[in-house]
């Protein structure tokens, strides 16, 4: 997909598009989900194969993708918990816990990224 920016745009599982947030920079990736009370969509941290969730407010559904954006595998994270490390894993989706599977999103599925805002284009 070449170099990704952080910045805002659609997810597509399933026919399915979901709003969706890019975080690129080591401070956006830093930061993920922190601070907040829950997210409306979707946010893609990339590149990363790991996450956390100290200090997060609300349980989270993680799915950690591959280079091609499919999905290797998802779990469910409660917070103050730490994920393994997925070797293959180049990109990790989080949404509130519950919402992947109302997607239809699971192993195997692969997503589609479109970036539509930011200060510059994934590419």
């Amino acid at each position: 997909m070449g170099k990704w920016t952080d910045g805002t745009g659609t997810l597509t599982v399933a026919a399915r598009e979901v709003p969706l947030e890019v975080a690129a920079s080591y401070r956006a990736r830093r930061r993920g989900l922190l601070g907040r009370d829950g997210i409306a969509g979707a946010m893609l941290i990339t590149p990363t194969n790991s996450v956390h969730t100290f200090g997060m407010r609300f349980a989270i559904d993680v799915a950690y993708l591959d280079r091609e954006l499919r999905v290797l595998s998802m779990v469910t994270m409660r917070p103050g918990r730490l994920g393994m490390v997925r070797p293959r894993g180049r990109h990790v989706l989080e949404a509130e816990a519950g919402a992947m599977a109302g997607w239809g999103l699971r192993p195997g599925v692969s997503v589609q990224v479109r970036v539509t805002e930011g200060p510059s284009r994934a590419g």
